[in-house]
């Protein structure tokens, strides 16, 4: 059997030991003879699996008691649009812009109430964090993009939002180092990075933010969907409709893997090593180099670039390196298009021996093109 790295920013690669527990049960789910894939999501057969999924992610996260957790649908795309729909109140929110998905959820935002952009990183290509030390006014929430998959930043020390529910999107950071969820008023991430194959997205939101009728806020306006509506989901445990069961039943397995290696301090450890061993041979090589401030570096999504100023001749090179990195086995390593240049997604699932051979693949590609 052939497998290759993938370095793919999402979806992205699995734990091969998730892979070959989904392949053994996929005829026959613990006895019942059938696939998770047929199962309906009201069998008792099927109940204890999300239940069981939920329970290993608040374990895992530490997430307090009020909290509710959610399994949704439409990725995080479509919780940019949820989250003003919901939690608009005074009609106006606080957005720090650090790149493309940033810029996505305030121009969804935008339809329903007054956005503030109170910090950006535009300027300069998206290539650092802004420093933001303290958020006040009269907001409904604050809006941060945790870890930017295409220009390869993440926060690493949060604004101080005070009493304002602070919302993160991490989609491409989720579980890959410890976090204090009580810090949050949401987060939400997309799973086909770090939690499991596309099709569901976790959302965790604290209690107080569930506007229900009887709420002291009064209900939601009656424009906003009952399937757009937190407390729709909050109140029938993620399964007010069919939800994506098979989706959420290979989260439970990476779930699983994750607390099997040690849980999320043991995960960040592993990270930390992965992205050192590529970030220190960028670092010092005289050929390739990585795009973003060294304080605002992603331990995820590594963005890198030849110092060809040619912009034809970079094309070219990049190109090069793309086709004979996948000959080797080294899938998916092509820059945004955004962006250009390359970018190695080193998600949880990236095994050490990946990124290893990944940087002697760029060791024997420079010594052959410099």
């Amino acid at each position: 059997m052939k497998r290759v790295f993938n370095f793919s920013a999402g979806p992205s690669m699995l734990p091969q030991a998730v892979l070959e527990k989904a392949a053994s049960e996929m005829l026959d789910y613990n006895g019942t003879g059938q696939s998770v894939m047929e199962m309906s999501h009201r069998s008792k057969a099927y109940k204890p699996i999300i239940q069981k999924a939920e329970a290993l992610v608040r374990e895992l996260m530490g997430i307090p008691d009020n909290y509710k957790v959610l399994f949704l649908q439409g990725g995080a795309s479509l919780q940019f649009a949820m989250i003003p729909m919901n939690l608009a109140k005074k009609g106006k929110a606080a957005y720090i812009d650090t790149g493309t998905w940033s810029v996505k959820a305030i121009k969804e935002a935008k339809k329903y109430l007054t956005v503030d952009v109170i910090a950006s990183s535009k300027e300069d290509k998206y290539t650092y964090i802004p420093k933001v030390d303290k958020v006040t006014g009269d907001y409904d929430y604050v809006h941060i993009t945790l870890n930017n998959t295409i220009v390869g930043t993440k926060w690493n020390t949060l604004p101080d939002t005070g009493d304002i529910p602070l919302i993160a999107d991490a989609s491409s950071n989720i579980l890959s180092e410890p976090l204090d969820v009580s810090k949050f008023g949401i987060i939400y991430a997309g799973a086909q990075k770090n939690l499991g194959p596309a099709g569901a997205t976790l959302v965790i939101i604290r209690d107080d933010l569930i506007r229900t009728a009887d709420s002291p806020d009064g209900d939601l306006p009656a424009m906003v969907p009952t399937m757009l509506r937190y407390d729709t989901h909050a109140g029938e445990g993620s399964m007010y409709n069919t939800p994506p069961c098979y989706s959420i039943y290979v989260m439970g397995l990476v779930f699983e893997w994750i607390k099997e290696k040690g849980g999320v301090e043991a995960i960040g450890k592993m990270n930390r090593e992965k992205a050192a061993i590529l970030y220190d041979y960028l670092d010092a090589s005289t050929y390739f180099s990585a795009t973003t401030a060294k304080d605002s570096r992603s331990l995820m999504n590594i963005p890198f670039v030849t110092g060809i100023t040619d912009e034809a001749k970079a094309d070219e090179i990049n190109k090069k390196f793309v086709a004979e990195a996948e000959a080797a086995g080294l899938v998916n390593l092509a820059g945004h298009r955004s962006v250009g240049g390359m970018r190695a997604s080193i998600y949880n699932a990236m095994p050490v021996e990946g990124v290893k051979a990944l940087v002697e693949f760029m060791k024997n590609f420079e010594k052959n093109n410099a």
